[in-house]
């Protein structure tokens, strides 16, 4: 009886060992980014296809904007980073994110939905 008794006096304490670390290891909030890029539609889809047969992919502003920066403006992804106003590791984290749904929304006749999220407006001097 005794085993049985300390089996369940650990599973008790791992639990609360449990949820605490959750409440107290919970994600940090997103950082600002800096987007200047400004698209002028909504949505880009294929064409001959009504947009409500279309499934759809979000793309939101920070990924657009580390696309633009990257690709379009061959700039590296740490001169990207300092633009954006974030590290270099996480604009590679945003630019794997964005090539991914761009590759699938063209290979796969999907929509390219434009989403707002926590992006500030750039910064003129």
């Amino acid at each position: 009886m005794r085993p049985l008794a300390l089996v369940w006096r650990t599973m008790l304490i791992l639990c609360i060992c449990t949820i605490l670390c959750r409440e107290i290891m919970s994600p940090r909030s997103k950082k600002p980014r800096i987007c200047g890029c400004t698209a002028r539609g909504k949505a880009f889809k294929p064409t001959g296809i009504p947009f409500s047969e279309l499934d759809k992919i979000a793309l939101y502003p920070d990924e657009l904007e580390a696309l633009k920066l990257c690709d379009l403006d061959d700039l590296t992804q740490e001169e990207a980073g300092r633009r954006m106003g974030v590290s270099r590791g996480t604009v590679q984290r945003i630019l794997t994110s964005a090539r991914r749904k761009t590759a699938l929304a063209l290979s796969g006749c999907k929509a390219l939905v434009l989403e707002k999220t926590l992006c500030k407006e750039e910064e003129v001097p």
